[in-house]
């Protein structure tokens, strides 16, 4: 089944670009989530990244045959979950930094091109105090182009 914009869940929270820079520090350039949907407290969220052509990246990463960067979706995957750490942690989170630990079994199947829309399914695997480790796939039109298992700490 793809994902698209039917499998929203309006009963469960989303946020917009807006309210993710509250959330977390990054900013444009390295800002790689557009929205995130379906937020579960302390189990799931999805992020949206819209990919275009005006991405900084492309300039140099493979300039006559775009690609994002395999370390760039990670990247989108770990702010999904920031946003989706925070959303569980509340007020008193925002705008802390979450980091990563480590990365694990991350492959990349599909390559992810200009016009792409990502979608970015992270799934709580643990939660410890101020350590959380997390599963994610990143999905186009349904067909998954990149997963990954990855730990984080978010500091105060």
């Amino acid at each position: 089944m793809s994902v698209t914009d039917t499998m929203i869940d309006a009963s469960l929270p989303s946020v917009d670009s807006e309210r993710i820079k509250q959330m977390i520090p990054h900013r444009y350039p390295f800002l790689m989530v557009d929205r995130v949907i379906n937020l579960k407290n302390s189990e799931s969220a999805i992020g949206i990244k819209n990919v275009t052509v005006n991405e900084p990246f492309f300039m140099g990463h493979f300039p006559e045959q775009s690609v994002m960067p395999g370390v760039l979706i990670i990247e989108s995957m770990a702010q999904t979950s920031a946003i989706l750490v925070v959303h569980t942690l509340g007020a008193k989170a925002e705008g802390k930094l979450v980091y990563f630990m480590s990365v694990d079994s991350a492959r990349f199947r599909k390559p992810v091109i200009p016009g792409d829309r990502l979608y970015i399914h992270v799934q709580v695997e643990r939660s410890r105090g101020n350590v959380w480790k997390f599963s994610a796939e990143a999905k186009v039109d349904g067909v998954k182009v990149a997963e990954a298992t990855y730990s984080a700490m978010i500091m105060d």
